[in-house]
């Protein structure tokens, strides 16, 4: 016999008790073979002798003999005794004695025992199985090879609502609808047909009576067999985790918004995520509406009600319809209805059932169901920091079990999550909007009028960076007919980066309006940021993970009359200059360290440009994307910048177009500018020698220049100034003197010299021989100033062509 079955049989059974026949004395007049090996006694010597004598020891017959006398009253008896051993050593045995009568009427009785120790455990395996069949709350189910039900518990029973003894011989699957129960037919018969168990198999389960209730259930299954291993049938353990289960998808779908929520600081794409988030986990369809303040990034002073608009959408399967109102739309929602009640309130809504003339009982008009077929309903707010910014409804309209209280607890959890993340986009949308504001104010929003260059711009910000950048490009007029073109690029990013390079390019302009060389406006440029960053760690100002102030930046004058170009750049990347014939590549210039290392010299370089020659500055958002080499992106620079023919608007977006993605993680600033030369007609020089007589003549020669040009109106005025001018070199100054005039926008007049002596403008008074000319100078001109060169300097004017101001 098997251990299996020594241990699960019954241990009173024929083949496995110990069995011994007493007379109506307690003489043993039958022994088994079983009692033999139990006990150790022969029949011989136990056969015909008295049961008390052989089998009892001394201490325990008042023991037995009070077991004998309730066994006689009552005519049978079950305990446990201890019986002696052949080898005198006590056995503790459980005994069940009964009444035999004889045909002759004898009366003798059958003892049958077995080891208390295996008794014991039969009776534990019985108490399992007993149990398992009435008090489990986990589902036994029994079927037969033919796939027929032999036994289920009560547990099943209470599930269905059908008597346990109702399910003998009905077929497998029975009391499911006709999905589950082929699933469960299918499952059974594999387990039937491989033997290998099936364990904590989940399992989806409709009953036929209540379809609209979906149920989890764990299934484990085992193939029974009988000691010779012929097949039983298949016993299945279920258990209903349906709560457990919808707990598990709860915390997971808990666990999917917090990665899935609030992945970018946009208040549109954020309500989306939430809306995707529900479908189809938790809702069949989902729409977030915000109201309007919030989705333009403004801030809410009080709570308001509406209007709203629908920033997220989501329903189930392509083929359903989603929510009545597309994304983008404004929404208009009753006074009563749901919705506005939650806005109004900030409290949620649950509404399980949903009749079909919900909709039509007034209160409830105005909400607009995205399918007809919906049937329970969830609003809550959106609400951050005390204030609701929006609502998100809910429907059901495939899924049959309506919305439960838990649901509505794990709708508001995602809700007020994902309010936060709403309230953060719209507080850095508020942000970047005022940023916007503060950098548009600070770049130039026009072209200034000069006839240097032609020039196009193009600005991108960051849409990956949070906070701006600190590009900067500037366009600007000088005396002479020259042009300044600037670009450069504050370190890090956000409000301060922005002040910061409002400041510089206010630097700039100043320095600009010096007339100072390139390297000298980098070298004044770069103690300024110094300066900046010397103020910035004392105040203790200095942002979190960001370093001190440091700039680049690349600083060019064109002179249309003379078609060079002076240039400098400290740590910037270097210019591109295209040909007339297309020829384009990078200008070889030193690169200069950054602005704000201190001490370092900057070097310029000189270089003529042919008329209609491209001059390509830009910042390291063009050619330093993180996906693109540096030099990669140079030489595709170049390539974009081959056709110096094209409209310069063109190639400046063939420029974006081939090195800019659509969404740049790196502030973009391009200024290209096309040369023009000034024609030879409109430019006239003259060297005067240092004596009194070069004024008369520079007045000669302006009179008839000017005469030439067609501008006898401004002879007188410009012969003053002419005049006063070279007297001034004349008195004050050393070598010879230069006299040109240029007639651009303006007529230009200069007066050059080899002395580094700056005139200076001041009111002479009645009793003084001097000091007025310059003071007329000023008075008849539009401007004036000096700028000066390595050679000396030059004091300039400039007229309208109109006329004399007045």
């Amino acid at each position: 016999m098997t251990e299996f079955s020594a241990s699960h049989d019954d241990p009173f059974a024929p083949h496995f008790a110990a069995l011994a026949v007493l007379d109506d004395r307690g003489v043993v007049v039958g022994w088994n073979r079983r009692a033999q090996e139990l006990l150790g006694h022969p029949d011989a010597a136990v056969i015909g002798r008295p049961a008390f004598e052989v089998l009892v020891d001394p201490r325990d017959l008042p023991t037995v003999t009070e077991a004998a006398a309730n066994c006689r009253r009552a005519g049978g008896w079950f305990g446990v005794l201890k019986v002696r051993h052949r080898d005198g050593t006590l056995v503790e045995m459980g005994l069940r004695a009964h009444a035999l009568s004889r045909h002759d009427r004898v009366r003798e009785w059958i003892l049958a025992g077995a080891l208390a120790a295996d008794l014991l455990e039969w009776q534990r395996d019985r108490a399992v199985l007993d149990g398992l069949y009435r008090r489990s709350p986990v589902g036994l189910v029994v079927h037969g090879p033919d796939l027929t039900l032999l036994r289920v518990n009560r547990a099943i029973e209470r599930v269905t609502g059908v008597p346990a003894a109702d399910f003998r011989g009905l077929p497998t699957g029975c009391f499911l609808v006709a999905d589950d129960a082929r699933k469960a037919v299918d499952r059974v018969r594999q387990v039937m047909e491989t033997g290998r168990p099936l364990v904590y198999s989940e399992q989806f389960v409709r009953l036929e009576r209540d379809p609209a209730q979906e149920r989890v259930a764990m299934v484990s299954s085992f193939r029974m067999e009988d000691p010779s291993g012929r097949i039983l049938g298949v016993a299945e353990m279920i258990e209903d985790i349906t709560e457990r289960h919808r707990a598990q998808r709860r915390l997971a779908l808990l666990d999917q918004a917090g990665s899935r929520i609030g992945t970018t600081l946009d208040v549109a794409e954020t309500a989306r995520e939430l809306a995707e988030v529900m479908v189809p986990h938790l809702a069949d369809h989902a729409s977030v509406d915000l109201l309007q303040p919030v989705t333009r990034g403004e801030e809410l002073a009080q709570a308001i009600a509406g209007p709203v608009v629908r920033v997220g959408a989501c329903s189930v399967g392509a083929q359903q319809p989603g929510p009545s109102h597309p994304e983008g739309e404004p929404v208009e929602f009753g006074p009563d209805t749901p919705q506005a009640r939650c806005l109004a309130e900030g409290r949620p809504v649950l509404e399980p059932v949903l009749s079909p003339d919900w909709f039509s009982v007034k209160g409830h008009q105005g909400v607009h169901a995205p399918d007809l077929g919906v049937h329970s309903l969830i609003v809550v707010p959106l609400a951050a920091r005390g204030l609701v910014l929006g609502v998100m409804t809910l429907w059901r309209s495939l899924r049959p079990d309506p919305f439960e209280a838990d649901d509505l607890t794990l709708a508001q959890e995602l809700a007020s999550r994902a309010a936060v993340a709403v309230d953060n986009a719209r507080r850095f949308t508020q942000q970047q909007q005022t940023a916007f504001t503060l950098q548009s104010s600070l770049l130039p929003r026009a072209v200034p009028d000069q006839s240097a260059v032609e020039v196009a711009l193009r600005y991108l910000p960051a849409s990956a960076a949070p906070g701006l950048g600190g590009d900067w490009f500037d366009v600007i007029p000088l005396s002479g007919a020259r042009v300044a073109l600037v670009v450069g690029d504050v370190v890090g990013r956000g409000i301060h980066a922005a002040a910061t390079m409002g400041r510089l390019r206010t630097a700039v302009h100043t320095l600009a309006s010096l007339d100072l060389e390139p390297d000298e406006v980098l070298s004044r440029l770069d103690d300024l940021v110094t300066l900046l960053a010397a103020e910035q760690e004392g105040a203790g100002e200095r942002p979190v993970g960001e370093q001190v102030v440091g700039a680049t930046c690349l600083y060019a004058v064109y002179d249309p009359v003379s078609r060079r170009c002076s240039v400098a750049r400290a740590g910037h990347p270097p210019p591109v200059v295209t040909a007339p014939d297309g020829q384009a590549a990078p200008l070889d210039l030193p690169a200069g360290p950054p602005l704000g290392l201190g001490g370092l010299p900057f070097e310029a370089r000189e270089i003529e440009l042919a008329e209609g020659s491209l001059l390509c500055l830009y910042t390291n958002g063009v050619i330093g994307e993180r996906h693109i080499d540096a030099d990669i992106g140079l030489t595709k620079l170049c390539a974009a910048l081959s056709r110096p023919a094209d409209a310069l608007e063109r190639t400046c977006q063939a420029v974006v177009d081939s090195l800019v993605p659509s969404r740049p993680i790196d502030d973009v600033a391009l200024l290209i500018a096309r040369t023009h030369v000034l024609p030879p007609d409109d430019v006239a020089s003259w060297s005067l020698p240092l004596e009194p007589a070069s004024a008369a003549r520079a007045r000669a020669l302006t009179s008839a220049k000017l005469t030439e040009w067609g501008l006898e109106h401004l002879a007188f005025t410009t012969e003053l100034i002419a005049s006063e001018l070279i007297t001034n070199v004349y008195r004050y100054a050393s070598g010879p003197a230069t006299l040109r005039l240029i007639r651009e926008r303006s007529l230009v007049c200069e007066v050059s010299d080899t002395s580094h002596t700056s005139p200076h403008l001041r009111r002479a008074r009645t009793t003084d021989e001097g000091g007025r000319g310059l003071f007329l100078v000023a008075q008849m001109t539009e401007r004036w100033g000096t700028r000066y060169t390595r050679e000396g300097k030059t004091v300039w004017t400039e007229q309208p062509l109109a006329g004399m101001l007045t």
